[in-house]
């Protein structure tokens, strides 16, 4: 499905973080509708380094790209060496800016400003000397312990919600300054869908759940899980707000959600529903606490507004177009690797 009217073929989009999940559907949406476009995909694939939380410092994945045919380069976004490589090499008409770290609970705060602050700024004036839009990744974890999901009224409660802030602000300064492309900065929410699988721990709840209840487990939800309710996205949903950001009525910062919070619980009973399979709940303490959004819900108004931007999927339908994927996971990258 193509989400707007503009033709990407002949045109050169650059994908940061391009191997992992939202970048690299973003590359095979391209692939698939503008077969003569020129994709670049730019990632610091994985290896074993973890954070001090025991976490990947990457999770770009190779499987994510099988069957993809542009240009894959291996990269820290770090680098300005690398950066200073991509913008004498190509000209870029789009840069859709995924890459980052992307764990709520990693500690590491020098690393996380580096990488997610001052290499976008980077990235922004490489697309401003290409006059390529800039399209990225900001999040709905900005909001952190606010009480109202609105663009202005971020409150960030830990280190990954502070980088996406300041990333923000950053685009506020360029869009004032009167810059000749346009910067959207699209806050997602909580995305779940076909190559997810590699992010490990940081999967959606929905893949993680779905592969409990597959082995026979009882998937064990947070005490109160009916009562934590958050906006769940699916991720065909996101290319769609990334494609329709590429030619905005104005520039800015965005919400993309589905404007509908939705609990934990919800997610456990339609899988177990789609799934035909009974496995009851258990419940845990959480450990969290403090660190943790209790509820989260788009104001998509804006979005809609300024980028003709409407949700297709809700939780049910989501799930539902997910599930042949959870289980082709679930017999290839579970039960083939016991």
């Amino acid at each position: 499905m193509k989400y707007n009217n503009i033709n990407f073929n002949k045109k050169t989009i650059l994908i940061t973080g391009g191997a992992g999940f939202i970048g690299s559907n973003l590359a095979f949406y391209f692939q698939k509708n503008y077969p003569e476009s020129n994709i670049v995909i730019f990632d610091i694939f994985r290896n074993d380094e973890t954070f001090s939380n025991g976490s990947l410092k990457s999770f770009g994945h190779y499987k994510n790209l099988l069957g993809f045919n542009g240009i894959v380069i291996s990269g820290n976004i770090n680098d300005k060496i690398a950066l200073k490589s991509l913008e004498d090499n190509y000209k870029f008409d789009y840069i859709f800016h995924q890459a980052a770290i992307s764990d709520t609970t990693v500690r590491e705060q020098d690393i996380m400003i580096k990488t997610n602050v001052n290499a976008y700024e980077n990235l922004l004036k490489v697309a401003i000397n290409h006059g390529a839009n800039m399209i990225y990744a900001s999040s709905a974890a900005t909001y952190g312990d606010s009480d109202r999901f609105e663009v202005g009224y971020e409150k960030p409660n830990n280190a990954y919600g502070f980088s996406k802030v300041m990333m923000d602000n950053i685009t506020y300064k360029y869009i004032k300054q009167g810059v000749d492309i346009s910067i959207v900065g699209l806050k997602y929410f909580n995305v779940y869908g076909k190559r997810e699988f590699y992010k490990d721990k940081t999967a959606s709840m929905i893949v993680q759940f779905a592969h409990q209840i597959l082995k026979g487990l009882t998937p064990k939800l947070f005490e109160g899980s009916d009562k934590i309710l958050r906006d769940f996205i699916y991720i065909d949903d996101i290319i769609q707000a990334n494609i329709l950001a590429c030619n905005p009525i104005k520039s800015g910062i965005y919400n993309v959600g589905t404007g509908k919070a939705r609990s934990f619980e919800d997610i456990v009973n339609i899988l177990q529903g789609e799934l035909g399979i009974d496995n009851s709940k258990e419940y845990i303490a959480n450990p969290f606490i403090g660190q943790y959004q209790f509820f989260t819900e788009a104001n998509i108004d804006t979005i809609k507004q300024n980028l003709g931007y409407k949700p297709k999927y809700n939780l049910e339908d989501g799930i539902k177009a997910y599930i042949p994927e959870i289980k082709r996971l679930f017999k290839v990258e579970i039960e083939n690797v016991k």
